[in-house]
Parts: C-alpha cells; structure tokens; sequence
C-alpha cells in the first residue's frame, strides 16, 4: 500500500480566486515507512493571480513573487505528477493520499489536475487525514480529549513531543513533518 504524503502551499486560503505556488509529496510504503519517491516543485502563476495574494498565507509561507515567477507552468507539473504516479504505479485500492488538511489540499491539487483525469487514471479518491486518525486514537485511548489539545499538525506534534513544523511554511516541510506525526501516531506496521 503506498501513501500520498502530500501538501501544498497557496497565495491565500480560497480555490476560486487564489491558486496553489508549490506541491510536495512523498510516496511512501505504508508497511515498512520506505520513501519511494518524492516530488516538489513551484509553480508559476501570473501577475494576475499574484496580485490577488492573501498577505498573510504569504507571510506564513514566505513565498515572493520572484520566487513564483521562476516556477514550472501548471501543465508541467501535471505531466511530471502523473508520470511519477504512473512510474509507482499509484492506483485505487493500493494508494491513498494523506493529508494534515485534505480538504485544501485536495481542491488546489484538483486546480492542477482536474478530478475527472484523476478518476481516469484510477488514482485513489480516498484523502486521509492526520487529524481524524489522532482523534479516533485519542478517543479510543480515553486521553485528553481531541478538542483540548487542538487538532492543528502543530498542537499534535506538541501532544507527542515532537517538533513543531519550521517556519517559513514550505511544501516538503509539510510533508516531512506530517510523515513525522503520522509515523508517531499511526506508525508503520513492518517497520
């Protein structure tokens, strides 16, 4: 079984105006904790849409817009997810993406390849979150309850004594410290 560790960084917070800036993700087996491959890059978007920045996901990703500007186009990095997809053979049923926030992650993903190609190719619909899988377990366990320690990566990092995620916020820091988190919290069966 072969997770998705992805994330991604924005120029703000909503998919019908602001468009994602960097993709990240890791391809890891999910039994033994091996990273397969990985992938990150920037991409470029348009004054246009740099205009339309939200300031503060600027601030907390760090990104400028010379940075931006240098960026690969949106089709080249649709090309180079689905070769390296298409590489590890990435399907339903044997893959699933993870996420600390699927939600987002997924929609400004979907800005660069569009659900229905997704669907095409056969790549998993199912997008996991870190936040779901501590709150079963701390439920479970009958700890302090989810919602008193917060369900940010941040605050269940703290919760597990680990680091906190380095700032500024980058695609592949996001996705290692998810792999951090979900390593501690889930852990990986054969490793």
């Amino acid at each position: 079984m072969i997770g998705i560790f992805l994330d991604t960084e924005t120029n703000g917070l909503n998919p019908y105006k602001h468009r994602i800036i960097e993709l990240a993700f890791k391809l890891v087996d999910l039994l033994n904790g091996n990273v397969i491959d990985s992938f990150e890059k920037i991409i470029f978007q348009s004054e246009e849409i740099w205009e339309r920045s939200d300031p503060k996901s600027l601030e907390i990703n760090g990104f400028t817009w010379d940075m931006v500007s240098k960026g690969i186009s949106e089709e080249e990095a649709k090309q180079l997810v689905i070769d390296c997809f298409k590489k590890h053979q990435v399907k339903r049923k044997i893959s699933a993406f993870i996420c600390q926030n699927p939600s987002f992650d997924r929609t400004f993903f979907s800005q660069i390849i569009a659900p229905e190609k997704q669907d095409k190719l056969g790549w998993p619909y199912h997008w996991l979150d870190l936040a779901s899988m501590f709150w079963s377990l701390t439920i479970k366990q009958h700890q302090t309850m989810p919602w008193d320690i917060g369900l940010s990566k941040d605050a269940i990092a703290t919760h597990y004594n680990l680091p906190e995620e380095p700032l500024p916020h980058r695609a592949m820091n996001g996705v290692d410290h998810l792999l951090l988190c979900y390593k501690t919290v889930v852990g990986f069966p054969k490793a």
